[in-house]
């Protein structure tokens, strides 16, 4: 060991002493051997004068006592040294034993400390790694639910579509067979004056619809037909004849056909036409019979206003025929000329602007359809997502919910989720 320190006896660690120990011990012992030295040089100094013959063995001696004086202040340093580690080592022995023992401690559980961080380290990897592929096999499964759902969705809304426009058909049919029924009962005379009020409500409404035609109903008493309606152009010209006939019965007749023709030969008529509540079998609404135009009240108005066109039509040809020639160069001409190329035009531009305007339409409506399914696409991952950081945090305690989980056979389980104590406290 080297002067002025202590090597501390459990670790082997070296301590110096402290410098203003040593200094009072080594001023103390300096200050009483200059004292002796200066007393005995005050005693010298008296025989020096006397001694000079013996000043070289004065000196020697001298030299000799302050080799003695140095190896004694050697000696008592060291002394003094030892005394002051013992003291040391007394007083700091305990507190370095206890500091050493809490050491140890801090030590040993900083390492249990290290121990369990890195097995939480482990496992909270693991647990990451695991709920990625859970999250994927999530995502795959709902992307297959999604669009198996939307089929069969989109299937139920048609057939749910179609069922109720059947429904719907089925209640008009049934509405309308009941009104029809109850009009029946609420309009139930005889049946003379059931007919006569179809037809002079009929008469008003052809006189009402055809303002430029002659209708004459046919006097009672004389065989015929109900009305006859003579076709006139607005300025009066004869075009054809129409000849009505109505029935307001509860059944339908077949001999009503033969006599409306006969009728129609003895008329002259152009063309017949038979008014029925009840139409035969095989007609809706109207239809040509056997020669005869078969029609119901509803219908009666629009036929006639059909047919008058074509007989108007064909007295036009009639009318065309003289000076045909004439009328085919001004037709040539007016297809020619600048006012029919004007008006082409028109009507192209204005189809390609109706053109435009739906394809716009399309677009702004696909762009809306792409909007709405990437939200529906965010909602679910979003969604999946929750529920799986839910499930990964609860276990097997959170309810399941079918469209988020896979079959049981290929669902993974977590190591966590068979420990109910400790994961989840750890967690």
């Amino acid at each position: 060991m080297s002067s002025g320190q202590i090597v501390c006896p459990n670790c082997g660690h070296e301590f110096e002493l402290s410098d203003a120990l040593t200094a009072r011990i080594r001023d103390h012992l300096k200050a009483e051997l200059l004292e002796e030295v200066a007393r005995r040089e005050a005693e010298l100094k008296k025989r020096g004068e006397r001694l000079e013959t013996r000043e070289r063995e004065l000196a020697r001696g001298r030299a000799a006592l302050e080799e003695e004086l140095e190896k004694r202040l050697r000696e008592k340093l060291a002394e003094a040294e030892k005394a002051a580690a013992r003291r040391l080592e007394a007083d700091y022995g305990l507190k370095l034993k206890e500091m050493a023992a809490a050491l140890a401690e801090k030590e040993a559980a900083i390492r249990d400390f290290r121990e369990q961080e890195l097995s939480l380290r482990t496992r909270q990897r693991k647990l990451e790694e695991e709920r990625e592929a859970l999250q994927l096999e999530v995502a795959r499964k709902i992307d297959a639910e999604r669009e198996a759902i939307r089929a069969e969705t989109l299937r139920r809304a048609a057939e749910d579509h179609r069922l109720k426009d059947l429904e719907k058909d089925k209640v008009i049919q049934d509405l309308k067979a009941a009104l029809e029924e109850m009009k029946r009962r609420a309009e139930q005379g005889s049946m003379e004056t059931q007919g006569e009020v179809l037809e002079l409500d009929f008469e008003a409404r052809l006189r009402s619809a055809f303002l430029h035609d002659d209708i004459q109903p046919v006097p009672k008493g004389i065989r015929g037909a109900d009305l006859i309606q003579t076709v006139r152009t607005p300025l009066g010209a004869a075009c054809g004849v129409v000849l009505w006939e109505t029935k307001n019965t509860k059944a339908w007749s077949a001999a009503w056909i033969p006599k409306l023709k006969d009728d129609m030969i003895l008329t002259r008529a152009t063309v017949a036409i038979l008014v029925s509540v009840v139409l035969p079998e095989g007609v809706r609404r109207f239809g040509r019979l056997d020669g005869v135009w078969v029609c119901d009240p509803e219908s009666a108005i629009p036929l006639a206003a059909v047919l008058r066109e074509h007989l108007l039509a064909l007295s036009r040809e009639r009318e065309a025929a003289v000076g045909k020639n004439e009328k085919m160069e001004a037709l040539y001409r007016y297809l020619s000329g600048e006012e029919f190329r004007q008006k082409i035009e028109g009507i192209v531009e204005a189809f390609g602007s109706l053109q435009e305007q739906l394809n716009k339409e399309r677009r702004a409506m696909e762009r809306i359809w792409s909007q709405r399914e990437k939200e529906i696409q965010r909602v679910l991952r979003n969604t999946a997502a929750l529920y799986g950081d839910m499930q990964g945090i609860i276990g097997g305690r959170m309810p399941a919910i079918a469209a988020l989980e896979l079959d049981p056979a290929a669902s993974p389980r977590l190591p966590g989720n068979a420990e109910a104590g400790g994961d989840g406290e750890i967690a």
